[in-house]
């Protein structure tokens, strides 16, 4: 592949959001030819699928059952979407990715971070990031920006408590260590501004290495 796959990563009200739709349009601006995409959805048959996933109504919804009807919205994305667009030569911008299953679904809730991960292997074989950001701020300073956006969507997650995110946090802390060579951690507990320019200096000091 020519392309360049960039995953955005970490813990509710981040940012990584915000900044991902921000730096499409700088580093389209500068010359790149970018494509900007999610998970779970980016193509309608994943965006179905997220709205079952994160639905406040399903409270019922069992933990395997939400793994793999993650990791299915990953295929299909990865297949219709994210593949051709690499093939292109383009850099994909993904906010959320494998690494989102393994600290939501394989640490937090305890299905364990190397089973989740082979059920995902087999929805993406040997399709992982080039590069992963992880947005890393401390979960209740990221819960608290939550409680003051009115605007953002609020999901199933957001029913969770806070020692749930907080497990969150300890697994992406936990793939950070195993996965050194892929994931950068960039500090978030910053300014949008401050987070702005350290993600966007990042990503082209990568991409001039390529």
């Amino acid at each position: 592949m020519n392309g360049q796959f960039i995953t955005f990563e970490g813990g509710e009200g981040a940012g990584k959001t915000s900044i991902l739709h921000s730096l499409n349009k700088k580093l389209s601006d500068l010359g790149f030819d970018v494509l900007a995409t999610r998970e779970p959805g980016g193509i309608e048959i994943a965006e179905k699928i997220r709205k079952i996933i994160l639905d406040p109504e399903n409270t019922e919804m069992e933990k395997r059952t939400e793994a793999l009807l993650f990791a299915a919205a990953r295929r299909q994305h990865l297949i219709q979407k994210v593949l051709p667009a690499l093939k292109a030569g383009k850099i994909v911008l993904c906010d959320r990715f494998i690494d989102s299953s393994l600290a939501y679904q394989g640490h937090a809730q305890g299905l364990g971070i190397d089973e989740v991960f082979t059920i995902n292997q087999f929805a993406i074989k040997d399709c992982m990031p080039d590069l992963t950001l992880f947005f890393d701020i401390e979960p209740k300073k990221g819960l608290e920006r939550i409680s003051a956006n009115k605007d953002r969507e609020r999901n199933r997650l957001d029913m969770e408590k806070v020692y749930f995110h907080e497990q969150v946090y300890d697994g992406y802390q936990i793939l950070a260590d195993r996965f050194p060579d892929r994931i950068h951690t960039i500090n978030a507990d910053q300014t949008i501004e401050q987070v702005e320019k350290a993600v966007l200096n990042y990503i082209i000091s990568f991409l001039q290495k390529k």
